[in-house]
């Protein structure tokens, strides 16, 4: 019987990747060689399960502390009727808000509907619409969960991903600051713990955390963000799978794909939680600081054909737009890496402390303020006012995410650039164009002498232990 990786040898040799059509012939052959892969692997059921038992999965909650903040509260959720929102517009309901309110373009399909709540029809891209939602609920709390979601999806997508996730949370902080709102919460991602990144989703909602600062900073508003990673509950992973095994091509970008997995009730959970650490002046930014083993996509893969009885052939396509194939090596720092959340960077870790809540970690998001940095996000809007041309939209929202790398790096204690340096300069061969210039960038803020990177460690930590 062959080995796993012989079988896997021979599915690259039969179609290598890039194809995107496939020949009856290559079709039968990668039928056969997924079967032989499936039982090869019989490991690969127990990893589906393990995937899908996150479903369950929860965060322990200050709850005197979040009844405090939240109970007789008028309280707004963007994107209160999708997967996240409904699960967090649940959790809200326990504490005995005054008013709870979704706003969302449209009433998705699939999660219920709360009784008692209300659920309002507006879009974030509309700037009446939205401030007469605020001006007629007079909130005290926003939620803002609303956004494209999709990194697919957004590379295609481009300008209704840019005007949604960054211009859209442009308008929620707008209106709020409009509207007196006192507390801003922002759902954000993972993805954005890279500080810099040509995906448009990923620098979309990286920037939309820089927006949030930029509020937080400027004393308009008392902000704070929450970090998911892949939601078990709305897994466009699991969904491609299942919709692939009915009679198409299970197509895996690489064999050693592996991502952490998370429950949509943890995602409202750690939103509440983001509401618990507001700290006015800074934007905290939250993490689960234990998101267990990341789950092994293959495994996955074959875990979805033997539940389904699926014949469908596995093809390793390589790697699709608006998906990293490659991480910056000094992303993290193996010296602090074990000791918080995987969705904090090496370049955010030295801040980082558990919050109130035990299961959370958070860190004070750190930038430099630049003229920059306005004059981008200027130029960004306009072009989206001007033009749905995706290459036009791409390439200011690229300039706007190397500006924000900059003035990440300017405020980055100078060891840590150090050390980022270090990890990196190993693999200088072997880097791409825009890692080189991520590299070249940190070398030359770590030769500099900066005021704003003065080290600021954890309290009680130690160079190798941040806790």
């Amino acid at each position: 019987m062959q080995t796993a990786a012989e079988i896997i040898a021979g599915m690259h040799e039969t179609v290598p990747r890039g194809k995107q059509c496939l020949t009856g012939a290559e079709l039968k052959r990668l039928a056969r060689l997924t079967q032989a892969l499936l039982a090869s692997k019989p490991e690969a059921q127990e990893e589906y399960s393990r995937f899908l038992a996150a479903v369950r999965k929860d965060i322990d909650l200050p709850g005197p502390v979040l009844a405090g903040c939240l109970q007789g509260k008028r309280i707004l959720v963007t994107g209160g009727s999708g997967c996240i929102g409904s699960a967090l517009m649940a959790q809200l309901a326990r504490f005995s808000p005054a008013r709870l309110v979704s706003v969302s373009r449209g009433i998705t399909q699939g999660w219920p509907r709360l009784p008692g709540a209300e659920y309002v029809r507006a879009d974030i891209r509309d700037t009446d619409q939205l401030s007469a939602v605020f001006d007629q609920v007079r909130c005290d709390i926003v939620f803002h969960v609303a956004g494209q979601r999709d990194p697919g999806l957004a590379e295609h997508e481009v300008h209704r991903t840019v005007t949604t996730n960054v211009l859209g949370t442009c308008n929620v902080i707008s209106a709020a600051v409009s509207a007196g709102v006192p507390h801003v919460i922002f759902a954000s991602t993972g993805k954005a713990l890279r500080p810099y990144s040509p995906e448009v989703y990923t620098a979309s909602k990286r920037v939309a955390e820089w927006l949030l600062w930029q509020a937080a900073a400027r004393g308009v508003a008392t902000c704070s963000v929450a970090r998911f990673t892949h939601v078990i509950d709305n897994s466009i992973i699991h969904a491609r799978l299942l919709d692939w095994c009915d009679g198409g091509v299970i197509r895996l970008h690489d064999t050693g794909i592996a991502f952490y997995v998370q429950s949509a009730l943890q995602s409202a959970q750690l939103l509440l939680a983001a509401e618990a650490g507001l700290q006015p002046g800074s934007l905290p930014v939250h993490a689960i600081s234990d998101l267990g083993w990341p789950v092994t996509l293959l495994d996955v893969a074959l875990g979805v054909l033997a539940w389904t009885g699926s014949a469908a052939p596995i093809y390793f396509s390589g790697y699709d737009r608006g998906y990293e194939t490659t991480a910056f090596p000094g992303l993290y720092d193996p010296m602090t890496a074990g000791d918080v959340s995987p969705l904090i960077s090496a370049f955010e870790a030295t801040g980082a402390r558990r919050s109130c809540c035990p299961d959370v970690d958070v860190f004070p998001l750190q930038m430099a303020s630049a003229d920059a940095l306005d004059e981008r996000m200027y130029a960004l809007a306009a072009t989206c006012a001007r033009t749905e041309d995706p290459g036009a939209v791409r390439a200011a929202l690229d300039g706007l995410s190397w500006s924000l790398f900059d003035a990440t790096l300017s405020a980055v204690p100078r060891q840590v650039l150090i050390r980022a340096a270090q990890i990196s300069t190993p693999h200088r061969d072997r880097l791409d164009a825009r890692h080189e210039r991520m590299l070249a960038a940190i070398e030359r803020h770590a030769a500099a002498v900066n005021p704003l990177s003065s080290p600021t460690p954890a309290s009680g930590s130690s160079a190798g232990q941040l806790r």
